[in-house]
């Protein structure tokens, strides 16, 4: 596996009314109340934000990519996402929440029912990068602010990544509002989430 990102095999899944492709580039210009969230406490479910992924069946990968953004409206986000079906998908972004803060957080979505992980950072970031690596039906995000230091956010499982999989970007605005996420330095490479090399795997009886 190379470690070039070949934008010609990226599809869509719900195209932006506005937005750009090229191998140096891409940007989304989000519609309102667009987002990806299912069940869970709020009672509500959204399906609607556009997806641009490519499809692999290699158990093993790390995808890289910068994002850029000035979103000024609560929830807007922008970032890395595996999106099997409306009921089966990872997304990991920024989320703007005030002139204060915003979330760096994941939302994983098994079954139809989605958690949400976060932690603040500063309303004035406004730049950030993404590692996503798959081993298997596991996963772990990443995220860096130089492209060179990647620190962890997350380790999941989706029950339903067996075979091949679809992965890539996405960009949303779940409350009345419109941002452009560009996203640039997009990589696929060998997994750079290494074996785990601690307690042994426990062994059935």
């Amino acid at each position: 596996m190379t470690a070039t990102f070949a934008t010609d095999k990226l599809k869509w899944t719900r195209k932006p009314a506005t937005f750009s492709l090229s191998d140096e580039a891409i940007t989304i210009t989000t519609r309102s109340h667009t987002d990806l969230w299912q069940r869970t406490y709020y009672h509500f479910r959204n399906d609607n934000a556009p997806v641009l992924q490519m499809e692999t069946d290699e158990d093993y990968f790390s995808f890289v990519v910068r994002t850029e953004f000035d979103s000024k409206c609560r929830f807007d986000q922008c970032g890395v996402v595996v999106y099997l079906d409306s009921d089966n998908w990872l997304k990991a972004s920024i989320e703007y929440e005030n002139e204060s803060i915003q979330h760096l957080g994941s939302v994983v979505t098994n079954h139809g029912y989605s958690d949400w992980a976060t932690t603040e950072i500063a309303a004035d970031v406004k730049e950030m990068w993404y590692r996503l690596s798959r081993r298997g039906q596991d996963f772990r995000v990443e995220c860096s602010t130089d492209g060179r230091q990647f620190q962890q956010m997350r380790i999941c499982h989706l029950h339903k990544a067996k075979g091949e999989v679809s992965f890539g970007i996405y960009a949303c605005s779940p409350e009345d509002s419109s941002f452009t996420a560009r996203f640039t330095n997009l990589s696929l490479g060998e997994c750079e989430w290494l074996a785990h090399d601690g307690q042994e795997p426990d062994t059935l009886d």
